[in-house]
């Protein structure tokens, strides 16, 4: 049994003890201190103790949020205690007064039901000599360092002194002012584990160093921000002195004065006035130096900045908001209705609040020029902000002037730039906001496009309402679904399916090359474009819905032309063929559909994207397997469940297909859409890979001169899809003839271009029925089984 001895008694200590786990104390020797005892495991510990020899292992632990410490979590160097005094409480915790008797290790620590139990090994402290001078010149050092730090921590006790000087024996002087350290238990249980009283004496004496430095560091800063603080004072004094002086002089011409002075004479609403007024009296009392003064006085500017009764007065001429909005572009018919619509209900009433429009199409077809065209047709100013990649809600409302640098919202900042309260606002992406942590600007933008909420819009930065009824908002978007639907709610949707190829060429010729000439130092006049060209360079080199890649092939033959002027050569006309030696190789030759055996399996669909509509082929091979299926072409999992749903149609009517009704048991069949690096996603392409597999299950062509759209169910119903305007621009540009669509979207038709629905077959269908009817060359017959092989399937077909 070990055996643990002390200057004043000595003690049987067994070989192994229960463990308590303390959270953030370190218990030393000699320490005598009331604890409360709640966790069952350390009730436990207590009980055994209070059966068994009386004695307790107290361990600390390393993290002191842990609840339910395990072996590793416990440092293994403790103190043994004795409870001298055990209270029980009604809830089942025990308040107890424990004694410190000495240092121990567990070196075998186990835990059980009833808690820890450790084996113990003794650290018995080293007995310095007297004669060692060194020791007693430490321990002098640290008595006199400990003095130090105890005078300047008001929360040790007074009596403190008293009790370190009556203290001979080095083991328990150490104790008793390693437990008297305010620092935390990971710093103070080095202490309770060195090895030595030199060892644990010198980790004391640099710990007492190091806290006296900190507490004289704060001395100093205490002082200079006291010293600080009564400059400030002084120069506050000096300064209402000079204002008096000044005021008995009459010299009134004073920075305040003049900022006084804008307040009064600026046309602002009675809270933003009683605001100015408040910050400005605060601005005078402080220290033009302070930091506070410059952030008020850059508030005062954002407030006397704001247009919070400017307008512009209304151009409300509908025949000149025409002209202008055809001189400055081409097409857009159903825009440029809506536009003097509102133009005319203006003219009628005066004031029209809350039109709201969201301009969605495919980039380059003038989305953001148009909502400066409208600008100029009314007569208003214009503003432009660009939502793209926003996602902080601070962004739109502003951050709250207890940041450092904080400003207001972008409506605030567009509504100072644009000097009205009128303008025509554009809110360019507001398909591509952003939505993380920081919060949702989305939702923030609800308030701004809300004709019920925006008359009492309130940033963040200015705490005060500013009116956006009056003002006319325009929204662009690529793709209407990426919209939040709150915010989608409140717009009114434009959409621009994208130009046709004659629509392209007039833009071409009229707007683009005009500018671009005059833009490379040509004269538009002396160097004009020959339709040939344009017409080459419209089939072969942009394939697009908007006109940016053809601004810039035009771009390029501009180039090309001001270098011959530029070297001395004489500039001859650009001719069609001559289009390939200046913009190089085709990037889009013309596509080539081929009739006959060679389209089984092949089916074109239409496909909607942010750039516009795609013609877009969908393959189906059939070959020996066991009946896999699989998927290729970076497909989304919409368009995984229309595969699906296709196949199980063509096994649903696999008899009236002339296939056996087990056929798929030995094939093996594979979907793929080219351009498998681009995902693809939607119900759009449903009926088109109905087609495609039923093609090549049965060995029927498909007709070249076809495109579908349209969704499909397990029992071969058609269902709508959204897109067709672009779809169908897409057909027409992609030399399709005959456009296959559900008749749930038959009324769209009516709102497609003349030139589209001259040019296209349209026709509407409710069941894959009529769908195989037009899409195929040829109903299959069945005339006999297949066979289960795979090698034959079995379909005869009529003419």
């Amino acid at each position: 049994m070990p055996i643990l001895e002390r200057v004043d008694d000595r003690f049987d200590i067994p070989s192994e003890l229960p463990v308590v786990a303390l959270r953030d104390l370190v218990f030393f020797p000699y320490m005598v201190l009331p604890l409360l005892i709640g966790r069952p495991a350390s009730v436990a510990a207590l009980e055994e103790a209070e059966r068994t020899g009386g004695l307790l292992l107290l361990l600390t632990q390393r993290d002191a949020r842990m609840d339910e410490p395990m072996e590793a979590d416990l440092w293994k160097r403790g103190t043994v205690a004795r409870p001298l005094q055990v209270a029980r409480l009604p809830d089942g915790t025990a308040r107890v007064v424990l004694e410190g008797l000495g240092r121990a290790e567990a070196t075998l620590l186990t835990h059980g039901p009833r808690g820890f139990r450790a084996r113990v090994n003794v650290l018995e402290p080293s007995r310095e000599t007297e004669s060692d001078v060194d020791a007693r010149a430490l321990v002098d050092e640290v008595r006199a360092l400990f003095e130090q730090y105890a005078a300047q921590n008001p929360r040790l006790p007074a009596e403190l002194k008293e009790t370190l000087a009556e203290v001979r024996d080095r083991s328990r002087l150490g104790a008793l002012i390693a437990a008297h350290l305010l620092l935390p238990a990971a710093e103070k249980q080095p202490l309770l584990a060195a090895v030595g009283l030199r060892a644990q004496f010198e980790l004391i004496r640099d710990l007492l160093g190091r806290e006296l430095e900190i507490a004289r560091i704060e001395a100093r800063l205490d002082a200079q921000i006291q010293d600080q603080v009564e400059s400030e004072r002084k120069q506050y004094y000096l300064q209402e002195q000079l204002k008096a002086i000044q005021h008995e002089m009459g010299d009134e011409g004073d920075e305040w004065s003049e900022l006084e002075a804008r307040i009064a004479s600026a046309p602002l609403p009675a809270a933003a006035r009683e605001r100015a007024e408040r910050e400005l009296r605060r601005l005078v009392r402080l220290n033009a130096t302070a930091p506070e003064a410059s952030v008020i006085r850059t508030y005062l500017d954002w407030i006397l900045g704001l247009p919070w009764e400017h307008r512009t007065e209304d151009r409300l001429d509908v025949a000149h908001a025409a002209t202008l909005l055809d001189e400055a572009h081409f097409g857009l018919a159903e825009v440029k209705e809506r536009i003097l619509d509102h133009v005319a209900v203006l003219s009628l009433v005066g004031q029209l609040r809350g039109p709201i429009l969201c301009l969605v199409g495919p980039p380059g077809v003038g989305k953001t020029s148009l909502g400066r065209s409208i600008a100029s047709a009314i007569g208003r100013e214009f503003v432009r902000v660009s939502l793209g990649g926003v996602r902080d809600e601070a962004e739109i409302r502003g951050h709250r002037r207890t940041y450092v640098g904080a400003l207001p919202g972008r409506i605030v900042q567009g509504m100072r730039r644009s000097g009205s309260r009128n303008p025509v606002f554009l809110l360019d992406e507001v398909d591509k906001l952003a939505r993380d942590f920081h919060g949702d600007p989305g939702a923030a933008l609800l308030e701004v496009l809300d004709p019920e909420q925006n008359r009492t819009f309130t940033d963040h930065y200015l705490e005060l309402e500013f009116d956006l009824s009056e003002v006319l908002f325009v929204a662009t978007a690529n793709t209407l679904q990426d919209i939040p639907e709150p915010l989608r709610d409140r717009m009114e949707v434009i959409r621009i399916p994208g130009y046709l190829d004659p629509e392209k060429k007039a833009i071409a010729r009229s707007f683009i090359w005009p500018r671009q000439a005059r833009r490379h130092g040509l004269d538009p006049a002396r160097h004009p474009l020959d339709d040939g060209v344009l017409d080459r360079i419209l089939d072969r080199y942009t394939r697009e819905a908007g006109v940016r890649e053809l601004d810039q092939r035009l771009s390029r033959v501009a180039r090309k032309l001001a270098r011959q002027v530029a070297t001395g050569a004489q500039a001859a006309p650009l001719l069609a063929d001559d289009v390939g030696s200046v913009l190089g190789p085709p990037p889009y030759p013309r596509p080539e559909r081929e009739d006959g055996l060679d389209r089984m399996g092949i089916a074109n669909g239409l496909a909607w994207t942010a750039a516009g509509g795609e013609v877009l082929d969908v393959e189906v091979a059939v070959v020996p397997g066991t009946g896999h299926i699989q998927l290729t072409g970076t497909l989304g999992d919409v368009m995984k469940e229309s595969a699906a749903a296709a196949m199980t149609y063509a096994r649903s009517r696999a008899p009236l297909l002339g296939l056996d009704e087990r056929f798929y048991q030995g094939l093996d069949i594979h979907i793929h859409l080219p351009e498998g690096a681009t995902p693809k996603d939607g119900p759009s392409a449903g009926i088109t890979i109905a087609v495609a597999l039923i093609s090549a299950l049965t060995g029927t062509p498909t007709r070249a001169d076809v495109a579908l759209t349209g969704e499909i169910t397990l029992r071969g119903r058609v269902l709508g899809v959204g897109g067709i305007k672009e779809k169908a621009v897409a057909a027409l540009r992609g030399g399709v003839r005959t456009m296959i669509l559900p008749r749930a979207n038959a009324p769209d038709l009516e709102m497609l271009p003349p030139e589209v629905r001259g040019g296209l077959e349209f026709l509407a269908v409710a069941t894959m029925d009529e769908v195989l009817d037009a899409a195929l060359l040829h109903r299959p017959l069945r005339t006999r089984p297949p066979l289960r092989d795979g090698t034959e399937l079995g379909a005869q077909f009529s003419q």
